[in-house]
């Protein structure tokens, strides 16, 4: 079995077997790749159902080099499940990453902003320029409902179920998910969908998109980054922003007032608690009225 080979049947398993979502499989890919490109860089002949735990130690050893430890214990997770996949698949059977150990790295808390700097951005917005409706609509989706910029790219118009109050939102591995969205949101995403974004072209194939481009498609990740990357500049935000970072805020901002992990864990998304709980960390604040409001011993 050749590097490609098995590269090809990874590819299809993660897409059709596990249903991962395009980016994630791309990531996946691009860690194979990383190892393939060290062993023709350094002459190593060897299949994948052959390579030794020796020289892929040799690779972390070298990889880690040029990347942060974050980077480094994510492409020994994809490898592991890369190696996972060979012995699934009867072509191995032995995991030889199994003994690399990933560097020990500390959990990194989302960068939030506050409902002021927010605001501020959105207040930035040059609503008298032919995008501008649209981009307000834009990060005030991101903020009030929390999605992911994959997940506000693929939101359709039959996916806003405004009279329910929600909206479907397809997350990662094509999962749908329901979101409740507030009145201000849905009066902002109707507006720009009544007005704005008919004044353009709509290609055939992005009808039913909410969020178009000047030339009637789909929008872009770059483009999304670069609207927000602007923003901030305009508003002289002195923070290192991304459209993930309205997310963090959302799920913050929701904690700090009081909402339940499990509902915020639903409306992110998230597969695991853990994962939401990393907002447990952003502000211990809300604890202490937890304690006062329901312990059974909070007076003396």
């Amino acid at each position: 079995m050749t590097w490609q080979q098995s590269l090809n049947d990874y590819k299809n398993y993660l897409l059709i077997e596990r249903g991962l979502a395009d980016n994630s499989v791309t990531n996946y890919i691009l860690d194979v790749s990383k190892l393939i490109n060290h062993l023709g860089t350094n002459n190593i002949v060897i299949s994948p159902t052959k390579i030794t735990p020796e020289i892929l130690q040799y690779f972390v050893f070298e990889i880690a080099k040029l990347v942060n430890a974050r980077t480094q214990s994510r492409i020994i997770s994809g490898l592991k499940g890369f190696f996972n996949f060979l012995i699934f698949e009867g072509y191995r059977e032995d995991n030889p990453m199994e003994l690399i150990e990933s560097p020990k790295i500390g959990r990194k808390l989302p960068d939030t902003l506050s409902l002021t700097e927010i605001d501020e951005l959105i207040d930035n917005v040059d609503q008298s320029k032919e995008q501008g409706e649209r981009n307000k609509a834009i990060l005030e989706t991101l903020y009030g409902c929390g999605l992911r910029v994959s997940e506000l790219l693929d939101l359709r118009i039959s996916d806003l179920y405004f009279d329910e109050g929600f909206i479907k939102v397809t997350g990662k591995g094509s999962k749908d998910r329901f979101v409740p969205v507030g009145d201000i949101t849905q009066q902002i995403i109707s507006d720009y969908i009544n007005n704005s974004r008919l004044q353009g072209p709509i290609k055939k194939e992005a009808t039913d998109i909410v969020f178009l481009n000047r030339r009637g498609n789909k929008l872009t990740r770059a483009m999304i980054f670069t609207i927000v990357k602007d923003l901030a500049k305009r508003a002289n935000l002195q923070k290192n922003i991304s459209p993930h970072t309205f997310r963090h805020s959302f799920a913050t901002h929701l904690l700090e007032n009081g909402a339940d992990l499990r509902a915020i864990q639903q409306m992110l998304g998230h597969e695991s608690i853990t994962t939401t709980e990393i907002y447990m960390h952003v502000d211990k604040s809300h604890l202490k009225q937890v304690i006062s409001q329901f312990h059974p011993r909070k007076d003396y």
